[in-house]
């Protein structure tokens, strides 16, 4: 029997049907390579008119690859960036930030996902102590990695503290439109505006086929990232390829009609299962993904069926994802399975 892998990651799901269109348009006759072509031009603009005109936009091939820069642009090896336990940068990268920059990583522990002014301020002792390495910026995810989401108030409070003790603030944007669309806010208002410094933001988890971007707030920070993304392997001969997609998606509320879809499945399942015996919904579900906690023997026959993280073995917790193409149907079926297997 196949394992259905619809929960499993919105990574999973496939290319949106506009995101395919774009491709097909951008493959009509050539184009100048590495950016200089009307494509990229067209992205970059397309960014502007959401993160503002003075937005420094560059376009690269995955998530790892636009933290690694991002972290490049504002930090040397000797400095430090403070994270959550639960960050991509420090669980699910393979060390690439530290490798790739020189950088140790501050990883804090958090309940629910999200730093706080506090949890930055325990790292902040030390500094100018030559054999320390120095914090230089924050990292926070826009969802985090638990599926809650910073509202624009916090994510300006954290903004402040860090430009008070002369620090950058990173964020890590794979699920920004999942963010963006829970707070009813403009992309631009949630991390930019609110004093972020430095954007990781992300397009394949919303429908693309590959395909991210580093967006930098202030342009004299990022002298030298067009040479920074090019020596950490991020610069796309073929770029028009990826800037067709982040056009498309920037374009007529895509971003927002994927994103919107997903969170309000993930809501609909969280409603069809939060009354099961046994089964204990852990973090709230603010974005598109749903945390739980179940019996150990319901968990196990459900992984006969389907495929998805076991975020916390000894708790017996998993995450469930929901993607731009989750249908009110799957959520059903798959609801009627978990409540079946926790019986």
């Amino acid at each position: 029997m196949a394992i259905d892998t619809t929960f499993g990651s919105d990574n999973h799901s496939g290319i949106h049907p506009r995101i395919l269109d774009a491709i097909k348009e951008a493959n009509s006759g050539p184009a100048v390579a590495y950016g200089l072509d009307a494509h990229t031009e067209a992205a970059v603009a397309k960014f502007r008119e959401h993160f503002g005109k003075n937005a420094d936009v560059y376009l690269v091939f995955n998530g790892t690859g636009a933290n690694v820069i991002s972290i490049s642009t504002l930090a040397r090896s000797f400095n430090a960036v403070i994270c959550s336990e639960h960050a991509h940068i420090n669980a699910d990268e393979c060390g690439a930030p530290e490798g790739a920059t020189g950088c140790k990583l501050l990883a804090v522990h958090t309940a629910d996902g999200k730093l706080t002014c506090d949890h930055i301020a325990r790292h902040l002792q030390g500094r100018l102590d030559q054999h320390r390495a120095q914090p230089a910026l924050v990292s926070i995810t826009q969802s985090s990695e638990l599926g809650t989401v910073y509202s624009v108030e916090e994510v300006k409070a954290i903004a402040a503290f860090c430009h008070g003790h002369g620090l950058y603030l990173h964020m890590d944007g794979a699920r920004m439109c999942n963010a963006a669309a829970s707070l009813s806010k403009g992309l631009g208002e949630i991390s930019g505006a609110a004093g972020v410094d430095i954007l990781s933001f992300g397009g394949t988890k919303n429908g693309l086929l590959l395909g991210e971007a580093v967006v930098c707030f202030h342009p004299e920070l990022s002298r030298d990232t067009l040479f920074i993304r090019k020596q950490k392997m991020q610069l796309a001969s073929k770029m028009r390829f990826i800037a067709a997609q982040l056009t498309a998606m920037l374009s007529d509320d895509l971003w927002l009609q994927n994103a919107s879809h997903a969170n309000l499945m993930a809501r609909l399942l969280e409603e069809k299962v939060k009354d099961i015996p046994g089964l204990k919904i852990v973090q709230p579900v603010q974005a598109n993904a749903v945390f739980a906690s179940l019996p150990r023997r319901a968990l196990d026959k459900l992984l006969e069926k389907y495929f998805f993280y076991t975020w916390d073995e000894e708790k017996n917790e998993v995450r469930w994802m929901c993607s731009w193409n989750t249908s009110e149907q799957q959520i059903s079926d798959f609801a009627a399975t978990i409540r079946a297997s926790c019986l």
